[in-house]
């Protein structure tokens, strides 16, 4: 089963926290957006045994994590650095998503609002 949250603000729109964006990805925008990438490749993050809830765009960071836990074991303090930047990485990722998540309510809420609401005609 798939998870259908959303926001009470967004029940009218049937957009739930899982969809894919049915905007063009530089609408609204003036430039061109870069789409995003991995950077590790799935070979490494299957060598690496990262689990598949794990795989997101900061993967390659928590391998590194992950490499240097291996390597310091006992005293796994002197990872803080690839931790902390793991960190940052997911929270930026998770404050990216939840911005693609505004755009396409509020793109939504445009295109209702411009169906209710034609604008008029230009003056000839």
């Amino acid at each position: 089963m798939g998870q259908i949250l959303g926001t009470f603000r967004t029940k009218h729109l049937d957009l739930n926290m899982n969809d894919k964006p049915s905007f063009p990805p530089n609408a609204g925008f003036t430039f061109k957006r870069q789409p995003r990438g991995m950077i590790a490749s799935a070979e490494e993050l299957s060598s690496a045994k990262i689990p598949v809830e794990f795989r997101d765009f900061c993967a390659h960071l928590l391998i590194d994590y992950q490499v240097c836990r291996y390597k310091n074991f006992p005293l796994v303090y002197r990872c803080s650095h690839q931790k902390h930047a793991y960190m940052i990485c997911e929270q930026e990722d998770y404050l990216m998503r939840m911005k693609e998540f505004e755009r396409e309510r509020r793109l939504r809420e445009r295109e209702i609002r411009i169906k209710k609401n034609p604008p008029p005609p230009p003056p000839k």
